[in-house]
């Protein structure tokens, strides 16, 4: 291995406490919980079994981790319930719905204003995406 990978390349688990593998070097049967999400399974309550690293300038502690799951202890993703399924679009429609004026829109609120733009800037006489007239 590369003097780059060699730093996060610790199969034992001595230096990290688990087994630690170079970011895309992880061996066949682990996966992250996206990875396991998207073959429709979960981790089902098992611990952490290895971590996969890459080093990363912009994070504190200089290093990016991402934790791996055994595939074979992984189990299938419980399916919705209608009660589920029926909160889920309650949570969705007060997402949509302004408190100020109670109309629902299209689209998400958004969180820094917690209302709608009409409400929040009610004194604008034009609308948000109209183009200003150029200065000569």
């Amino acid at each position: 291995m590369m003097t780059a990978y060699g730093k996060c390349f610790d199969p034992t688990g001595t230096r990290f406490g688990i087994p630690t593998f170079p970011w895309q070097f992880a061996p066949d049967g682990y996966a992250t919980r996206r990875q396991l999400r998207e073959r429709g399974l979960r981790p089902g309550g098992q611990p952490v079994a290895a971590q996969v690293m890459r080093r990363h300038r912009g994070r504190k502690a200089g290093v990016q981790v991402a934790y791996l799951y055994r595939e074979d202890l992984a189990k299938p993703v419980r399916p919705m319930t209608s009660r589920k399924w029926g909160a889920l679009a309650l949570a969705m429609l007060a997402r949509r719905t302004c408190p100020k004026c109670p109309v629902v829109y299209g689209y998400c609120l958004p969180t820094s204003l917690g209302m709608c733009i009409l409400c929040a800037h009610p004194d604008s006489s034009q609308p948000a995406n109209c183009t200003a007239p150029r200065r000569g």
